[in-house]
């Protein structure tokens, strides 16, 4: 099968869709399929641009980080894009690229499905501040209606956000495939080293959040917790590994509240050579976010064998077993620092939390997901074949009239 990808973001920038987008374009290829991406010219390469187009792209307002792809630009290139012979197009961003895949696949005749990464109802309203949240969250409601029922499948992450598409009344047939863990993130990484190399003493205890520095992922929240905790653990450090529009108002709070001696911002890392050991010199990973639609870097502290502190927010619940490599806090500073407190001050409950969570992790297999997101494809392939085609096979087993994807069952 020959697929193509669109997206608003991909590596070097980095995030949650960019790591997805690698993890089953990986694993696609190894079962032997083609997988090409269009996505934003950075004017720096990522580690691997293999069949990737890269589209000239302007800054965006209030999100430097990112970039506006150039539609009328990548529909000049529609010439030779036919001729790749596309099965299948999977858009993962709902800007440009929602509306150049829908195209295209219009123009190509193939079917288009979209993976539902971002929880826009809770998240718009932080970067277009002067309209009331009321306003941007019914927008949010209905941009993601609108343009859900415009494909041929959606792929969402976790099932408490396929209830909320749902009731958002998207009737295209919908399917929930999280992204799954690498082989990669199984390798323990090297704590002394990451500790000596940032200059943290090697029994300081460490708290460590991985993420895009943003304000949907409450991390002034966990600034609140740390403030806590140092009351117990007064050498207690939380260090922040990534990058993003809330950046200076993190500071501000660490400032505020006199943190800076407990809070270390260490901006990106390379997942693929410092990420694990990041990890692994945690003593504790915690997460509060309200908006992840799956929270990937949860199961990727427990491949390393790192206790957790979360709370269970939308896609999480998916994720989190209480007990098997976390433990599952209320948005409560006093409830959420009491458990961080606890896993510090108690090293067996921190080392049996850990081993848990790291055989939890083993069941999330990315190759596994990568033949379930195949299933997916070929199901749509079936439904959209035109009349003419019947003789190439027998229909699959959602049609047009959007009755639901069979694909083998998710994980537990």
């Amino acid at each position: 099968m020959k697929i193509l990808f669109i997206s608003d973001v991909y590596f070097p920038r980095v995030n949650g869709v960019s790591t997805s987008m690698e993890t089953f374009r990986h694993n696609l290829r190894l079962l032997g399929h083609t997988v090409h991406v269009i996505a934003p010219d950075y004017r720096k390469p990522s580690a691997d641009e293999t069949d990737i187009l890269r589209v000239p792209a302007r800054s965006v307002p209030f999100d430097p980080e990112d970039r506006l792809m150039s539609y009328r630009w990548v529909m000049a290139q529609r010439d030779k894009l036919r001729l790749e012979q596309y099965d299948l197009i999977h858009i993962q961003t709902p800007f440009v690229a929602h509306y150049l895949g829908t195209r295209l696949a219009r123009l190509f005749g193939i079917p288009c499905v979209e993976t539902y990464h971002t929880f826009f109802e809770e998240y718009l309203y932080h970067y277009i501040p002067f309209i009331p949240k009321k306003i941007m969250r019914f927008a949010a409601k209905r941009f993601s209606r609108h343009q859900g029922n415009s494909l041929d499948g959606m792929v969402v992450p976790s099932n408490p956000m396929l209830r909320i598409l749902k009731a958002y009344g998207i009737t295209t047939p919908m399917e929930v495939i999280p992204t799954g863990i690498e082989p990669a993130s199984f390798v323990l990484g090297d704590r002394a080293a990451f500790r000596r190399d940032h200059g943290i003493p090697q029994e300081r205890p460490m708290l460590l959040f991985v993420g895009r520095v943003a304000h949907e992922k409450n991390i002034e929240f966990l600034i609140d917790v740390v403030d806590r905790v140092r009351q117990a653990v007064p050498t207690v450090l939380l260090v922040i590994a990534g990058e993003g529009p809330a950046l200076e108002s993190l500071s501000r709070d660490v400032n505020r509240l006199g943190l800076n001696a407990n809070v270390m911002f260490i901006g990106y890392l390379d997942r693929h050579a410092t990420l694990n050991s990041c990890y692994r010199a945690a003593d504790v990973f915690v997460f509060s976010s309200r908006t992840e639609t799956q929270g990937l870097v949860l199961l990727e502290a427990m491949a390393q064998g790192v206790p957790v502190v979360s709370t269970a927010e939308l896609g999480t619940r998916d994720v989190l077993r209480e007990g098997l490599g976390v433990h599952i806090a209320q948005e409560d500073v006093t409830d959420f620092a009491g458990k961080v407190v606890r896993v510090l001050n108690d090293a067996t409950m921190g080392d049996d939390l850990g081993a848990a969570g790291r055989a939890y992790a083993h069941e999330w297999s990315a190759s596994q997901q990568a033949k379930r997101m195949l299933a997916l494809y070929r199901a749509v392939l079936d439904a959209t074949r035109r009349p003419e085609d019947a003789n190439a096979g027998p229909a699959g087993s959602i049609t047009s009239g959007r009755t639901p994807i069979a694909v083998p069952p998710p994980l537990p």
